[in-house]
């Protein structure tokens, strides 16, 4: 499985706004529903946020892989964004975090989302990858260094 199988350019979100762990789900949520038709802003944030309260998604080294599943959508959507300032988002390391890539699977769905979810996590632990995201210029430049990561595999 490859990232670029996972996300559209659409689904780039290079400047979050929000300085708070649920400003940032509201923003991930509005960036995900604002590109699917069958998403609701607030039916995912309350997902998000549910599932947040069960242990952060702040897997350390500034990433963090909101996630969340729904009766609404049919296959996997995901989304990805990025604060170069870095917030607390009760990363696993006590860092800030800096790259969000949420994902909404369907509610059935249990290998296909724990697939993609390993993938993400596996890929995100390249801290190489991770500096070329936060440096890219836009939404487009964040594309490519996820067609040049996924490229190598």
């Amino acid at each position: 499985m490859k990232i670029v199988d996972l996300i559209r350019r659409e689904m780039l979100l290079p400047s979050l706004r929000s300085t708070d762990k649920n400003g940032i789900i509201r923003e991930l949520a509005g960036l995900v529903s604002a590109n699917h038709p069958n998403i609701d802003r607030d039916e995912l944030t309350r997902v998000l946020i549910e599932r947040e309260s069960l242990a952060s998604t702040a897997i350390g080294e500034g990433v963090a892989i909101p996630h969340g599943k729904l009766a609404t959508v049919d296959h996997i959507v995901a989304g990805l964004a990025r604060i170069r300032r870095g917030v607390d988002f009760d990363s696993m390391d006590g860092q800030p975090t800096y790259l969000f890539f949420v994902l909404v699977a369907p509610e059935a769905s249990t290998g296909a989302h724990l697939k993609a979810l390993a993938r993400i996590s596996r890929v995100f632990k390249n801290a190489d990858f991770r500096r070329r995201l936060l440096s890219a210029d836009d939404a487009d430049g964040m594309y490519e260094v996820i067609e040049e990561e996924d490229a190598k595999y």
